[in-house]
């Protein structure tokens, strides 16, 4: 493993443990030529997914930008980052299950959003108004009136 802060190929793993409940292995290592500590994750990876846009326009699966739009939805909300990196690997897995190597990128969409929408609903209305576009606070009020259940008539 390439050192990221010198580029020294000659690295040494110091500790490696289990890490997002046991489907990837944190791995601390140590670079003798200049010192740096810096943290690997290893996971396995069923199928090279390609993910196809809504013009068409085809990409190879990218799990970290998958992560980095989640996370970003999830900022300074009270849910423990180890949950997170659950709900990541596992729409991950359910991606890589699905049998065909090309996605829709809309299904996955949709598939981080029902994630998200058990585990945090303001990150949930959060990841909503970036894929679906929102222009208008409008917008905003017509999803978080669709959220909420329908209240019965007061007598």
């Amino acid at each position: 493993m390439r050192c990221p802060f010198c580029g020294n190929v000659d690295t040494q793993v110091k500790d490696s443990r289990p890490a997002e409940d046991h489907v990837a292995i944190r791995r601390r290592r140590f670079c003798p030529a200049c010192g740096g500590r810096f943290t690997t994750y290893e996971r396995v990876q069923l199928r090279d997914l390609v993910v196809i846009k809504s013009k068409g326009k085809r990409e190879d699966f990218d799990r970290d930008k998958l992560e980095r739009s989640i996370r970003i939805s999830m900022q300074k909300r009270p849910v423990d980052p180890e949950r997170i990196d659950q709900m990541i690997s596992g729409i991950v897995r359910r991606l890589e299950s699905m049998g065909d190597t090309d996605i829709q990128s809309s299904r996955i969409g949709e598939i981080v959003m029902e994630s998200l929408a058990r585990i945090d609903t303001v990150a949930y209305v959060r990841f909503a108004s970036v894929y679906k576009n929102f222009q208008a606070a409008d917008d905003f009020e017509d999803f978080v009136h669709e959220l909420r259940p329908l209240t019965p008539p007061e007598e």
